[in-house]
């Protein structure tokens, strides 16, 4: 089977949740692979050490099986071309995974560089992780056909714009709501940063955050926050309903000769009523 015949094979999947995984940790490996998220992410830059990269690499063939095998989606994070990347893909390209993300990636010409060096043939990520990676997005995201997605990384982000981490998120608001309207805008899915704390009620909390800013998905780094992320990012029964029930409305409202509806005190628009028709219809894929 071709690479693209596989690929299509991930048509209609869900990528809510992108679980980063230490690329040479089995016991890691086995706990991604139980935890639920739809994208699993060797991870081969910061979560495994330099020493380690060679068993990482070695890891991949088998590694990305037991995932698909489990029912996620198989990815790997490799480094930027310019440090070891290039001996990252020599390894890892054989083993066939469904999505290729590099790190740090600030200029459009990076992501040519990896079209390039993939032969062309992988669905490609670039993880944006600094300020002038994210004032570029859009630019990045176009710079091959390839680019599915891209990811704004939480840690380096910070740590460029000269702040700190915090569990309310203040620090990056600004970033994550500017990232997704240059993927939006360029026609691609944002990925949202992780939420780089152990509550679980801290993840799903920031979980429903970056869904009210507008994302469909979202990284972790703790394979225990999977469920609640997916929660988030999945129609729930009163979503579903208040949709319907919006369409219906509406619908009869331009019926009688009126170009608007009211729902539950809301006055309902072309737009908003357009949004209830595609939350209907993704319900079909």
């Amino acid at each position: 089977m071709t690479h693209d015949a596989a690929a299509r094979k991930l048509v209609g999947k869900p990528r809510r949740s992108w679980l980063f995984v230490p690329g040479a940790d089995d016991k890691a490996h086995e706990s991604a692979a139980r935890s639920g998220a739809d994208v699993l992410v060797q991870e081969l830059e910061d979560f495994t050490p330099p020493a380690l990269r060679p068993r990482a690499r070695a890891l991949a063939k088998s590694l990305y099986d037991r995932w698909r095998a489990a029912g996620a989606i198989a990815a790997v994070r490799v480094n930027p071309l310019e440090s070891c990347g290039r001996e990252d893909l020599v390894a890892v390209l054989a083993a066939r995974p469904d999505i290729v993300m590099m790190s740090k990636v600030a200029v459009p010409g990076q992501v040519r560089a990896l079209e390039q060096a993939t032969g062309g043939a992988f669905d490609l990520v670039p993880n944006i992780e600094t300020a002038a990676g994210l004032i570029r997005t859009f630019d990045i995201v176009r710079a091959s056909p390839r680019v599915t997605a891209a990811l704004m990384a939480s840690e380096d982000m910070v740590a460029d714009l000269g702040t700190s981490r915090s569990r309310g998120g203040e620090e990056l608001a600004y970033a994550r709501a500017r990232f997704l309207v240059e993927c939006r805008a360029a026609g691609v899915e944002a990925i949202d940063c992780p939420y780089t704390f152990s509550d679980a009620r801290g993840a799903a909390r920031d979980a429903r955050y970056a869904k009210r800013l507008g994302y469909h998905a979202k990284s972790l780094v703790t394979p225990a926050h999977a469920a609640a992320i997916n929660r988030a990012f999945t129609p729930q029964a009163a979503e579903i309903a208040r949709a319907r029930r919006i369409v219906a409305a509406f619908d009869k409202a331009r019926a009688a000769g009126r170009d608007r509806a009211t729902v539950d005190g809301a006055l309902i628009e072309v737009p908003i009523h357009a949004a209830a028709l595609r939350l209907i219809e993704s319900l079909k894929e």
